[in-house]
């Protein structure tokens, strides 16, 4: 009997053999690249979290849960997850609503829109570390710009990077520059998407500008709110580049020490590898918990909805 006409049973579905064979050789490259480059990687740091591996030493032991107790009562891990929240919190805030009014503003017929749009999208493309790079001159406190228009304006400069009040704020400001075309290109894409006919209905209705705004399009962009809402979460949750380019060593008095830094200072400064793989199991358990939070709200508001 030939491989196409051989039947297999899975459950209680019945398959050709030969379609099973096809599919599993199509999904095998799949299967070992995720198998290598995240089962392994994540076994791997889960047994490290259990040790006190060195990589100063080479050499570990297993040393239970001791790893997150030193974590949970240490004071800098904690401060590095608050500053985390702030950083999250406010980029996500400021960042999602500029980018909802600039797409609303781009949506209408203004003249030279597409330089606009070209405009607000270019930071998005240029690498982090060449514009960090950039910002710090910027922020710099005797020749900066900033403070130089500042002054101009006959207003008090600040220290910028260089202060502990400020820091993490002046990071914030350049991590809302960098990625508020990205989020602003998705609304505008939202909006485009809503059918004109949704549009003049409410309008011959004698619905206002604001009503067709929050009555209308804002409901029907819901998806891509949730999409930017949970990548703002992980990708604040995970920045680093920014930080350790801009405020290398945390900041003054680690106010600028977020939680991936924490780890991989843990990791390649300290050479503790058993309580940065901790630390990131734990990040790794926020992340998963406020992810989940966001689905199920999204999902109560599509069940009100319905």
């Amino acid at each position: 009997m030939s491989l196409s006409a051989r039947r297999i049973q899975i459950g209680r579905r019945t398959y050709r053999l030969n379609a099973v064979l096809v599919g599993w050789s199509l999904l095998l490259p799949s299967l070992a690249f995720m198998i290598f480059i995240f089962v392994i990687p994540m076994v791997q740091v889960i047994s490290l979290s259990f040790s006190n591996f060195s990589m100063i030493t080479g050499t570990g032991t297993n040393i239970g849960l001791r790893n997150y107790r030193y974590l949970l009562n240490n004071d800098r891990f904690w401060n590095a997850m608050f500053n985390t929240v702030k950083y999250a919190a406010f980029k996500l805030t400021v960042d999602t609503t500029l980018a909802l009014l600039i797409a609303v503003m781009l949506d209408r017929n203004i003249p030279g829109k597409r330089f606009l749009r070209a405009s607000y999208f270019s930071p998005v493309v240029v690498p982090v570390v060449a514009s960090s790079l950039i910002w710090i001159w910027f922020y710099d406190p005797s020749v900066g710009p900033f403070n130089q228009i500042l002054s101009f304006l006959g207003l008090p400069t600040s220290r910028w990077l260089y202060h502990e009040n400020t820091a993490l704020l002046s990071i914030l400001i350049f991590s809302v520059w960098k990625g508020l075309g990205y989020n602003m290109i998705l609304f505008l894409s939202g909006l485009q998407n809503i059918p004109d006919s949704y549009l003049e209905a409410a309008r011959m209705d004698g619905a206002t500008e604001m009503e067709v705004f929050f009555k209308i399009k804002l409901p029907l962009l819901r998806p891509i709110t949730s999409f930017i809402i949970m990548m703002g979460v992980i990708n604040s949750f995970k920045v680093f580049t920014e930080i350790n380019v801009m405020t290398p060593d945390g900041g003054p008095l680690g106010s600028t020490t977020l939680i991936v830094n924490f780890i991989y200072d843990q990791a390649f400064t300290s050479g503790r590898m058993g309580r940065a793989s901790a630390a990131a199991l734990l990040l790794f358990v926020v992340i998963f918990l406020l992810t989940e939070l966001q689905r199920a709200i999204n999902a109560k508001k599509h069940v009100d909805l319905v």
